[in-house]
């Protein structure tokens, strides 16, 4: 269905359609795996989703998210002692040397670096424990109930765990931010600070083994495993994919993408603007008005599992005087028969009352 250029010789030799009979089980090496619809909160698959596992570096995409909720992009940051030689994967700052939030957020994403989370932490709030304190906050925003952040890296701790069902929630919630959406689909970049040039290469392999990969996030520790953070997009369908403590990362996100989307598509029922109805109109100075749907309405749905009708809902013929922007009537839509939607139809443009001359006799 998809260019690759690695995919595992038992997959070649099964085809999508095997892959697609398997139990739920086998589909992944993964010991956690969502595939989620991040607009309508559908779960396309799900093995031991709520279970509280380590994500290692898939924390960043957190990180970046509270980061861009503290400060702006072009905010210069001058390197801490504390962010100089942290263990793991790094970019090699040096103390004092300034960088703007958006470089180190490419570093942190694209890098994995852990000495640029520790800079951004301080930046933002002053010391780790304070910065993890935001991250946590941004986990009960969202209702997350099994999610708790202690670093902006994901180093190990006992007390620093999420699941994949909440993992994908938050990744949603990241993707809602441009920069952050821009950064996880760049492959290369490059950059200067105040000391250095930097040319950094994503580490997140789908970007280049799968055709619609758009993100997000490598991760792995010894007590995480290996973890990654997927999203792929085709057709305005966009799907995110996690996978927690996996033996074939790669291979276990592309077989899920060819299962969500082979399966799924969203279906436009109504373009924003597409229903134009005119309407007599009563004691105006125009004789009719144009009213129309500003919404759009698309679902997500399996392919050929429902058909749409729509119809328009009129109570009575207007009557003068009419604002841009009146409410008319509705737009109700109906999947295999019954209704699931009503879309406001509103005025077009406004129409006076007309004046009424008294008659001479």
């Amino acid at each position: 269905m998809k260019k690759r250029q690695a995919i595992s010789f038992i997959l070649l030799l099964l085809g999508l359609s095997a892959l697609l009979s398997f139990p739920a089980a086998a589909l992944v090496s993964a010991s956690s795996a969502i595939l989620y619809e991040p607009t309508t909160g559908l779960v396309l698959y799900e093995k031991d989703a709520d279970r509280r596992r380590p994500m290692a570096s898939t924390t960043k995409i957190v990180t970046a998210l509270a980061a861009t909720e503290a400060l702006s992009p072009d905010t210069e940051i001058t390197v801490p002692k504390e962010a100089v030689g942290v263990e793991g994967t790094s970019t090699y700052l040096e103390e004092g040397e300034v960088l703007t939030l958006e470089n180190l957020l490419y570093a942190l994403l694209l890098q994995s670096a852990n000495d640029a989370a520790v800079a951004i932490a301080i930046a933002a709030d002053g010391s780790i424990e304070a910065f993890a304190d935001r991250m946590n906050d941004i986990a009960l925003r969202l209702g997350l109930q099994n999610t708790h952040f202690t670093n902006p890296h994901g180093l190990p701790d006992e007390a620093h765990y999420t699941t994949a069902r909440e993992l994908a929630i938050l990744t949603a919630e990241a993707l809602k931010n441009p920069l952050i959406r821009q950064i996880v689909a760049t492959e290369r970049k490059a950059f200067s600070s105040s000391l250095r040039r930097r040319v950094l290469t994503n580490h997140n392999k789908l970007l280049r083994l799968y055709d619609n990969a758009i993100g997000v996030k490598t991760g792995f520790t010894k007590a995480a495993g290996r973890c990654l953070v997927g999203a792929a997009e085709v057709d305005g369908l966009t799907l995110i994919s996690v996978t927690l403590h996996a033996s074939d990362d790669w291979n276990d996100h592309m077989a899920l993408f060819d299962r969500g989307f082979s399966e799924y598509e969203r279906t436009t029922v109504v373009r924003g603007g597409e229903i134009v109805w005119r309407l007599p109109v009563i004691n105006g100075t125009f004789p009719f008005v144009e009213i129309q749907n500003g919404d759009a309405y698309s679902r997500i749905e399996k392919k050929g599992d429902a058909s749409y009708s729509v119809a328009v809902d009129i109570a009575a013929m207007p009557v003068a005087p009419i604002r841009e922007g009146d409410v008319l009537g509705y737009l109700r839509i109906y999947r295999n028969g019954k209704e699931v939607a009503r879309l406001p139809l509103s005025a077009a443009y406004p129409v006076d009352k007309a004046s009424i001359k008294k008659k001479r006799f």
